[in-house]
């Protein structure tokens, strides 16, 4: 058995904090890719409205079907029936999960926008209001394939 040198010892303590070092970027780097962000300022206010405006929300019955090809991204509203919703407005936005600078504010009375979203991972945020005044939000992940 060789004699454990200074040159041993410190390529241990090298090996140990490298192995360390590399778990703790990949362990930040998932965290990042994966955070949504925060939903709403105060979660505790929102929670106290939250059950009445889910279950006005699911009374409606509407359903939402978004897609994203060649530049042009779909967004489809429709009521219980497969017919389309009789939203008074819809809006949203469009963004990536992670952070804010690539949000973009979209106008979607048409259900068709022409939009450049590079490959990735895109929330869209709809926002809809029925006919008496129910609001109706829903968020949809979008897969822009390369």
């Amino acid at each position: 058995m060789t004699e454990l040198r200074g040159i041993h010892v410190a390529g241990m303590f090298t090996f140990g904090f490298g192995i360390i070092i590399a778990v703790n970027v990949a362990l930040a780097t998932n965290a990042v890719r994966t955070f949504p962000g925060l939903e709403v300022a105060n979660s505790y206010v929102a929670s106290q409205s939250f059950e009445a405006r889910r279950e006005a929300q699911d009374a409606l019955g509407w359903e939402v079907a978004a897609g994203y090809s060649d530049g042009l991204l779909t967004v489809a509203l429709t009521g219980p029936d497969g017919a389309p919703a009789p939203a008074a407005e819809l809006s949203g936005h469009v963004g990536r999960p992670t952070e804010a600078r690539d949000d973009i504010a979209l106008d979607l009375e048409a259900g068709q926008v022409a939009i450049d979203l590079a490959p990735g991972r895109w929330r869209l945020d709809l926002t809809a209001t029925a006919p008496d005044g129910t609001l109706f939000e829903r968020a949809v992940v979008l897969e822009v394939a390369p």
